[in-house]
């Protein structure tokens, strides 16, 4: 056995090691989350409980670690728990935020937000590495030397690393995730030149220290504002150091003491960019072994394109990252230098296979004409990986047809999809016990490391005493998180009622104003025949609006004074309720999730990359109703599309009526329902103070809706009408609740990451148990 586990470490010393690189990690709380991967979850509720303590009391004093906007950031955090879990060698590399995501407040039906200090009280998840803290360069010029190209008189800030374990489930693996702090050099701005103010120069020690001040709060929005350019360098410059350095370090299954050679770099080395964030190591790497390594451009573009694998998230034309070239000349004038080279010889490419095709080269170019000229990010990911993937088949098509189509002509075998996928001990054991116990009842604990194994409980959906458990929890988690709904916000909620639940960013994309328009149509049918019986209600919309975002911000106010309508009208009584949940984030979606029974993932076709909310409500017993977007795609290949309500327009309606032309008074005209809730928001009937409040969404709606919310209005109606047929037979419905949480083996974080693994990094993932310190070797 010793001698398997010594190869078996050998073996793994021989695979490369993965690093994710992400501006987000989306985190949340992380007590719970190890005791339950070291198997200590029991053995703590017990120790806690004679000291006459209430562990989850405890558990809700700690800080989310809000490192992230949403699903990108939450990804990241999945990959991190599934890449440990399948004992993989991989490190996440970001940014130590002082701030994370702000937090939310309603004050008067408007967002407010308010910093989030998450480190006020210490961190006792990390530790500093000072011993490996990195110098990052900024500004300077390029001098051309004899010895090639030289970047100096530059700016330099520190970057301290802090480290967070990873522990894989039950496994005795423990990753690292390494966050990146900015520290000012005790020589900063004390130089020759500034003799004299010694008190403005340590003062001024903060604005080197900003680069790590503040998350970015924008969801699939690009501001290019240069502070967030110096963050994506500072990350990828302190990461690629560390990554040369453990590769030079003899360690790194290599007999020389210090290694010279970078033919084995592609074979040690992974580096994933999630999105195009990070797409500064593609140049970074070029610089390192051209400007520091001295390798010859053809050997150093070699490794580099090995080396590299990107993520797209988004085909959202305002997320894409595009840098004017200013900011790179007086920012990182040497890595300008080696863009326009890299850009140069792409383009010698392109011209050699379509000759005369000059619209073709102004496509594809990373330097985009215009004023001020712009660098496209995505195409230096495209161009400097050897593989690309979207995150979801749908998403993936389209990058290939549309966004990235001249590259996919040219190099179709680079594009791959890999659906995303979400991590189940978080999302189902965490979150849901009393479900993964019925499961694990039923089926065993191994579905826990291999989510395909819920496939078993087919075999029970006839089953009336499953039925009655799998009901029976949903009830519980609906009257816990009415509890909770009551203790923290005095709102009184009918825990009969249908749990109707969207939490997501709020965007335009997303679509919350369908389900606002949904909402008021159904409180107009209660109004119009008070005496008829009505399924009830319960419809809670959640999510951050991004602070200089207005149309989303406008969105949350119209949900809340719609609520303030809906909620205080005695007519309607406890047959529909209107409820916003206040700063959403990972801990409130570990409360919400499991009590839902409806799932709205309800964005224009084409449009949500993936989503990985739609699956956490699959895996926790919710029914989702959808368009044929993202992974509800797969979502419905997987359970049957007629166990889950999918409505509307898809992608090639979408295309057609771009084609044609969208006019959303058509429908106003042709839809007394719609026409009525659209005059009640324009006329004030949700803000009679202000009857001109909502003028601009009713404009946007009318005159320039670019996700067709009137285009599925018709559609997403008579789909809820079928949500309320079904739920008036609950034993039908806690039917196709299994045949749900059955089929939702395949959006596993475990099984997304194996595809990663052995299609892109080259490397197979392990199931072997690391023998735990405490045991002796035989």
């Amino acid at each position: 056995k010793w001698v398997n586990l010594y190869k078996s470490s050998l073996l793994a010393l021989k695979e490369a090691r993965i690093h994710y690189l992400s501006l987000e990690f989306y985190m949340g709380r992380t007590l719970q989350n190890t005791m339950i991967n070291l198997g200590l979850q029991n053995a703590c509720d017990e120790a806690i409980y004679q000291l006459g303590l209430d562990l989850e009391e405890l558990e809700d004093i700690e800080e989310d670690a809000g490192l992230g906007n949403g699903g990108l950031g939450r990804l990241a955090a999945c990959f991190l728990d599934s890449m440990a879990s399948l004992g993989l060698a991989a490190y996440g590399y970001g940014i130590r935020y002082e701030f994370g995501i702000f937090n939310q407040k309603i004050t008067n039906g408007w967002q407010v937000e308010e910093a989030d200090d998450w480190l006020r009280y210490g961190n006792p998840w990390e530790k500093a590495r000072p011993e490996y803290m990195l110098p990052v360069h900024f500004y300077g010029r390029v001098e051309h030397t004899n010895e090639g190209p030289k970047w100096v008189d530059t700016q330099v800030v520190l970057a301290m690393p802090y480290d967070t374990p990873v522990p894989g489930y039950k496994n005795n693996t423990v990753n690292t995730m390494r966050l990146w702090s900015a520290k000012a050099p005790n020589d900063f701005n004390l130089q020759e030149f500034n003799v004299g103010d010694y008190i403005q120069a340590v003062l001024d020690r903060n604005l080197a220290e900003n680069i790590s001040r503040v998350l970015y709060p924008n969801d699939n929005f690009f501001e290019g504002k240069e502070l967030r350019l110096k963050q994506e360098y500072f990350v990828v410059a302190a990461t690629l150091q560390d990554i040369m350095r453990r590769f030079k370090s003899s360690k790194f299954g290599c007999r020389d003491p210090v290694r010279t050679s970078f033919e084995a770099f592609p074979e040690k080395v992974a580096i994933q960019l999630n999105d195009t964030h990070p797409a500064l190591a593609i140049p970074e790497l070029m610089r390192n072994l051209l400007d520091i390594e001295q390798l010859d451009w053809e050997k150093a573009w070699e490794i580099t394109t090995k080396t590299c694998a990107y993520t797209n998230h988004t085909v959202l034309p305002e997320a894409l990252e595009r840098w004017p070239i200013y900011m790179f000349e007086k920012l990182l004038p040497r890595h300008l230098q080696i863009i326009y080279e890299i850009n140069q010889r792409h383009l010698d490419r392109v011209a050699a296979l379509y000759p005369g095709d000059n619209d073709r080269l102004r496509r594809m170019s990373l330097i985009e004409e215009g004023n001020p000229k712009r660098i496209n990010m995505a195409h230096l990911c495209v161009v400097g990986s050897h593989a690309v993937n979207g995150v979801a088949r749908i998403h993936s098509d389209i990058v290939k047809t549309t966004v990235f189509k001249d590259f996919c002509d040219i190099e179709p075998e680079k594009f791959q999809n890999k659906t995303n996928g979400i991590t189940p001990r978080r999302w189902l054991v965490l979150c849901n016990p009393g479900l993964a116990d019925i499961i694990a009842e039923k089926i065993g604990e191994e579905f826990l490391t291999d989510l395909f194994q819920l496939r078993k409980l087919l075999d029970f959906v006839d089953d009336e005493m499953f039925i009655r458990d799998v009901a029976k929890v949903k009830q519980e988690n609906k009257l816990k998180f009415a509890a909770y709904l009551e203790s923290e916000y005095k709102v009184k909620i009918n825990p009969e009622s249908i749990f109707d639940i969207q939490v997501k960013r709020i965007h335009e994309y997303k679509r919350q104003l369908l389900n606002c328009l949904h909402v008021i149509t159904l409180y107009n049918r209660i109004k119009k025949e008070p005496n008829k019986k009505f399924v009830p209600r319960t419809v809670m919309i959640g999510g951050k609006a991004a602070p200089g975002y207005h149309m989303a911000k406008m969105i949350i106010k119209l949900f809340t004074s719609v609520g303030e309508v809906v909620n205080h009208d005695p007519v309607v009584g406890d047959r529909l309720k209107v409820i916003f949940l206040e700063n959403y984030r990972v801990s409130l979606a570990e409360k919400v999730i499991p009590a839902a029974d409806l799932s709205e993932q309800i964005s224009t076709a084409g449009t949500e990359a993936s989503g990985t909310g739609n699956m956490k409500f699959m895996l926790n017993g919710a029914l989702t109703i959808g368009t044929m977007d993202g992974a509800n795609v797969e979502m419905a290949e997987e359970a049957g599309e007629e166990h889950l309500f999918i409505f509307g327009m898809r992608v090639e309606d979408v295309e057609a009526m771009d084609k044609a032309g969208y006019n959303a008074s058509e429908y106003y005209e042709r839809l007394p329902e719609l026409k009525q809730v659209i005059d009640q928001i324009s006329a004030g009937f949700f803000s009679p103070k202000e009857p001109e409040l909502f003028k601009d969404i009713v404009n946007m709606l009318m005159n320039h809706d670019r996700f067709k919310v009137f285009a599925d209005y018709e559609a997403y109606i008579s789909c809820q009408e079928k949500v309320n047929e079904l739920y008036r037979n609950p034993k039908e419905w806690t039917k196709k609740v299994i045949r749900n949480i059955a089929a939702s083996g395949k959006f596993s974080s475990d099984r997304t990451i194996a595809e990663y693994a052995r299609e892109i990094w080259g490397v197979e993932p392990s199931d072997v148990k690391i023998p735990p310190p405490n045991e002796p070797c035989e």
